[in-house]
């Protein structure tokens, strides 16, 4: 297989059987089930819908997506769902771009204990943020977070970091008034990665003394606190990497940043490149090099793909995107009420979104969210099939409202 066709999905249907067959008893029932809803979307076994163009009469079948969190195919459409919330809460601020990584000797260490330190790593870089930013020698402000957890590189090795959206400013102590950052300066980065460090270390010390940490393999005796504080040792005398991007050119460039970063995925199809009997070959951006230098090609075993893959799999119920400070789910409407009214700008007016199966029109005919493939005109839905069965022919008109 080759193109632009090729999907983790087919790579998965082909060997993913015999790939869970030669790692049983390694694999945890969540990533099997990730596996089997990347092999079912879009197909028979989920069930779909028929549609008829409104023009060319052109009927076309649309298989169920499996709506799983690490589907490749099925996170563009969640993006957008999330992104017209974002739209609804721009500020007319400066967004800056933070990223904070772990150290590899502690991403080892997360690889064995994905939840309690992927918790870790968000809560303290948020932590961080927002320490620094209310120290009066700073910004002397609260500020707002959005969070992003992704946990690869691009070659797909597990590579845990945060990406994170700030506005250039915060609220005051008594909420009386806006207070804007430098033009192009946020926080000094060298005091986010000591505090961070710290912060870190600390956590990383009161997980493995409540028993909340598992070592396995190589790193079995770090169960040992003895142990286990000789390697957190040298980390406290090295810089942490923390970066600061330049700020976005105006809240719409925040918007695309987020359309590209937050549902992401440990790989999506479009860098597939080819799969036999054996390899995958995708697209890997070698951050060493500089220009077009930095595109290249990597080719694995495809068992090797497989386990890079699942090894991204989130612990169940653990959230990828958070919110803090005046973004925090309790209070973001009403504090972002009043940011719009400190800084004398009005709220955005709503837009209509679509849902997968996009919304109703005059008539109340639901239609899908994809132009018709003959002529782009609108796809009516005019029957629905259930899983594990192929729609009828012709499509039953009866079933229209269903």
């Amino acid at each position: 297989m080759s193109g632009t066709s090729l999907e983790v999905a087919d790579i998965f249907r082909d060997h993913g059987a015999a790939w869970r067959a030669a790692n049983k008893g390694h694999v945890s029932l969540n990533q099997m089930k990730v596996m089997s809803a990347i092999e079912r979307c879009r197909t028979a076994a989920l069930g779909g819908h028929v549609a008829r163009c409104d023009d060319c009469k052109h009927e076309h079948i649309a298989y169920n997506s499996c709506r799983n969190r690490h589907c490749p195919k099925c996170q563009s459409g969640a993006a957008k769902t999330w992104l017209t919330a974002r739209e609804a809460e721009l500020l007319p601020v400066r967004y800056f771009h933070l990223v904070f990584t772990l150290p590899k000797p502690i991403a080892d260490i997360a690889h064995q204990n994905k939840r309690e330190i992927y918790n870790l790593l968000m809560r303290a870089s948020a932590d961080t943020v927002i320490k620094i930013a209310a120290d009066p020698k700073h910004l002397g402000a609260r500020v707002g977070i959005t969070s992003v957890l992704h946990t690869w590189g691009s070659a797909m090795t597990h590579h845990p970091h945060v990406h994170m959206i700030v506005p250039g400013g915060g609220l005051s102590v008594d909420g009386a008034k806006w207070i804007a950052c430098r033009k192009n300066f946020f926080l000094s980065v060298r005091v986010l990665s000591r505090l961070y460090r710290r912060f870190i270390l600390e956590g990383l010390v009161r997980l493995h003394k409540a028993g909340k940490l598992q070592f396995f393999g190589n790193h079995a005796d770090l169960v040992d606190m003895t142990k286990f504080a000789a390697v957190l040792a040298p980390l406290r005398k090295i810089d942490w990497v923390v970066y600061a991007k330049e700020p976005f050119a105006g809240p719409k460039a925040v918007l695309a940043y987020l359309s590209r970063y937050t549902h992401r995925v440990a790989i999506s199809n479009s860098r597939l490149i080819r799969a036999d009997a054996d390899h995958v070959t995708f697209r890997v951006k070698n951050y060493r090099a500089k220009g077009s230098g930095r595109q290249t090609t990597m080719t694995l075993t495809t068992a090797e793909f497989i386990r890079r893959f699942l090894i991204h799999v989130l612990p169940r119920g653990q959230h990828r995107i958070r919110h803090y400070g005046f973004f925090g789910n309790g209070n973001r409407a009403a504090n972002i009420a009043k940011i719009r009214e400190l800084l004398s700008v009005k709220a955005p007016s709503a837009d209509q979104s679509n849902d997968d199966l996009a919304g109703s029109t005059d008539d109340h005919a639901r239609t899908l969210a994809i132009p018709c493939p003959c002529c782009g005109g609108r796809l009516v839905i005019v029957d629905a099939f259930d899983p594990l069965q192929q729609p009828r022919a012709p499509p039953v008109k009866k079933r229209a409202a269903a």
